[in-house]
Formats: structure tokens, sequence, C-alpha cells
């Protein structure tokens, strides 16, 4: 079963940092109400999140590749959906699904660090992207990482779903071992312990980073 963790945390990992790429994206877009886009991120924020993400892996891995080959025989391309991997499927679907709710959490950081940062920040010479780098950003970041690691764990636990379009990762590798010499309450519950150690793993992370960035709540600059 320990030949299936690399997978799962694939699984997890690549899609929290694309995810929050999407999320900081779509907050900053929502924050400033760029015109159009706006309405935009905020119809994709809510549907994602009001959607399961079971969901989410069934449209895209029903939608995409109909929409992929549709494309390709209009302009000519050579890329088919039978050649694309199936781990691909569940990065983009848990991209989507992530990027979401970190959309909200860092744009609920963002709004937390006072304007007034801001203007101090301009009186003392820096233009607006260097505030918004050294300032708000990793203020905004500290006041959002007990919601960003929440989002770590509902992916690491989440990744099990992958198992619906034959990836096997850590759980679906339990179903297999288990059918194969008939042990399930064994195979879930080793499952079940290396899932509580990668979280507990993830919680100890976390508190690493929150000693890192604890720095930015008294104002100062690392």
């Amino acid at each position: 079963m320990l030949k299936a963790l690399p997978l799962t945390l694939i699984i997890s990992i690549v899609p929290l940092i694309t995810g929050f790429i999407v999320g900081l994206i779509v907050a900053f877009i929502r924050m400033y109400k760029v015109k159009y886009i706006h309405r935009i991120a905020q119809l994709y924020v809510s549907f994602f999140r009001g959607t399961p993400l079971l969901l989410h892996i069934m449209l895209v891995y029903f939608a995409f590749p109909v929409i992929l080959d549709t494309l390709a025989a209009r302009y000519g391309w050579s890329v088919r959906s039978s050649s694309i991997p199936l781990i691909t499927f569940v990065f983009i679907s848990f991209t989507l699904n992530i990027g979401a709710y970190m959309a909200e959490t860092i744009r609920s950081g963002l709004v937390s660090v006072g304007y007034g940062q801001l203007e101090a920040a301009y009186s003392v010479g820096m233009t607006a992207r260097q505030a918004m780098l050294r300032i708000v950003v990793p203020q905004a970041f500290m006041a959002s990482l007990p919601n960003l690691l929440s989002k770590f764990v509902g992916l690491l636990h989440g990744s099990s779903l992958a198992f619906t379009i034959s990836l096997q990762e850590l759980n679906g590798t339990a179903h297999i071992v288990a059918m194969r010499n008939w042990k399930y309450l064994e195979a879930y519950i080793a499952a079940a312990l290396i899932y509580w150690a990668l979280t507990i793993l993830a919680e100890y992370v976390s508190g690493l980073l929150e000693k890192r960035f604890r720095v930015y709540s008294g104002g100062g600059v690392a």
C-alpha cells in the first residue's frame, strides 16, 4: 500500500499549488472588480463551491475529452484525448475545485489587512507592487494559513475519489489489497493510519510556516 503513497501525495500537492495560483488570480479579480471578468469569477466560485468534488471529476473526465477531440478535429491538432494520462483529469478537476475555495480564503485574508498599511508603504516610497508583495500578501497568507491547511487536508482525503476513474491511489490500493486477501478491516485500518500520519505531518509543517510568517503580524518585513 505504501507504493501508492507517492501518487496520493502528487494528487494532493500539485492541485494545491495550481489551485493556489488560480485562487490568487480569482481573488484579485473579485477584490478589484475587474470589468466583465469579475462576474465570471464570481460564477466560477459559486458553482465549484456549490457542487461536490466527485461531480467535478466526472464532468472533467467526460467533458474534457469531447471538447479536446472536437477542437482537434476542427483545427487539425495531432493530440487526442486518448493519449492524455488519467491523472491529468484529476489535476484539472482538483485545481478547479480547490481554486474556488482558495479564492475566498485568500480574498478574506487580503481584506483583513488594513488599508492604512498600504498608505504607510506608499509614504516610504514603495510602489504598489512592492507594497502588495512585501506587506499585504505575506500578512494575508498568514491570516489564511489555517484555512489553507484545511484545504490541503481536504485534498489529501479527496484524493481517494481518484479511484473512481481507475487511478490506484492509497484508498483504491487498499480496496484492491482487501479484495485479493479478503482482509478488508486490516487494509482500511492501514489506509486510515497512513492518512492520519500525513495529516499530522501537514499540521507540523503548517506550524513551522506560522512561526516563519508571524513576524508580519507586528508589521515587520523578513
